[in-house]
């Protein structure tokens, strides 16, 4: 008796994960290169004021850069084509016309992980119009996709943030190939080495009163960052500092960061009394419960390259903030 129980149960386990079997959907690993994104839509279509207005859209230049870098890289593709390896891209806008008028968003559809935007609409107004009054959604839902896997890299070699921690009660994923550059008096300055130049962190803090919400916040954001770069980050030539450059106004967004009220604000910095500029991305992230702004920016040194694809490792790193 107790081997016939034992056969029962283990008959039992075995076809009750044979059923279990059948009802998942087994979906190959997304590919592709961060913020290279797949758009299917037909030829005629892409050729026309519908591709135009994708364009607008998805290649807009990237905000705060001083030469025109697109959000993505676009590879079209026509409907007839999409199928096999083309649907593993891990973030891909498909139109399909002669549907009702709308978007939707998926998610692990063809490959995982993978977003998969869909724009539908029985005319060709109609599919421009979806485009144009749902692009920030359109371009959120995207670039949440490339953040998470951004992350998802970077944790698999993690800088030690403890310092961080300690003083500021900051966490932050970073890679290990970052340096800390200076520690000194709540200031941080991190820095990663590369081909061109550099990528820079500096996290601080500083009291909510210096940020008045209103009409003069940018310049508040710009007098904030200024100071600090006086005090902080020397130049190469005797007194030469990292200011911001006032030939481009920062372009200043509402955020969130660790579900805290977020300042972000984008520009160019340069370094006064010496020839070097780039630009830079500023998180503000409140944090009421002790009176202050956790300050993170992200700043490249890259001259002659385009900087897109190194902003953007900045931003996902500083998106991973956690305070406590």
């Amino acid at each position: 008796m107790k081997h016939l129980a034992i056969v029962a149960v283990l008959a039992t386990l075995f076809f009750g994960c044979k059923d279990a079997s059948k009802n998942q959907r087994l979906v190959p690993a997304s590919s592709g290169n961060l913020n290279h994104l797949t758009v299917v839509v037909d030829n005629l279509l892409w050729e026309d004021k519908v591709g135009e207005a994708m364009r607008d859209v998805l290649a807009a230049p990237v905000p705060g850069l001083a030469i025109d870098e697109p959000l993505f890289t676009i590879n079209q593709l026509p409907t007839q084509v999409f199928s096999g390896f083309t649907t593993k891209s891990r973030i891909i806008v498909k139109v399909e016309k002669g549907k009702e008028a709308g978007i939707k968003v998926g998610h692990d559809v063809f490959a995982k992980p993978q977003t998969v935007v869909y724009v539908t609409g029985t005319t060709n107004d109609e599919i421009i119009e979806q485009l144009q009054s749902h692009s920030e959604e359109i371009v959120k839902a995207l670039k949440d996709e490339e953040i998470k896997e951004k992350q998802r890299r970077i944790n698999l070699s993690l800088f030690d943030d403890t310092r961080l921690k300690e003083e500021l009660g900051v966490s932050l994923k970073l890679p290990s190939v970052y340096r800390m550059a200076k520690d000194e008096d709540g200031f941080f300055w991190i820095r990663k080495d590369i081909t061109t130049g550099t990528m820079d962190l500096m996290v601080y803090a500083v009291p909510l009163s210096i940020l008045r919400p209103g009409d003069s916040l940018a310049m508040d954001v710009v007098r904030m960052r200024d100071s600090v770069g006086k005090t902080h980050i020397e130049g190469r030539l005797e007194g030469s500092y990292m200011s911001t450059e006032n030939k481009y106004a920062p372009f200043v967004f509402e955020s969130q960061i660790d579900k805290k009220p977020t300042i972000e604000t984008k520009g160019i910095w340069e370094v006064k009394n010496d020839f070097m500029a780039g630009p830079f991305i500023n998180y503000a992230i409140e944090d009421r419960a002790k009176n202050r702004y956790v300050i993170i920016e992200g700043y490249a040194f890259a001259p002659s390259v385009d900087k897109r694809d190194y902003m953007f490792e900045l931003e996902a790193i500083i998106r991973s903030a956690k305070i406590q």
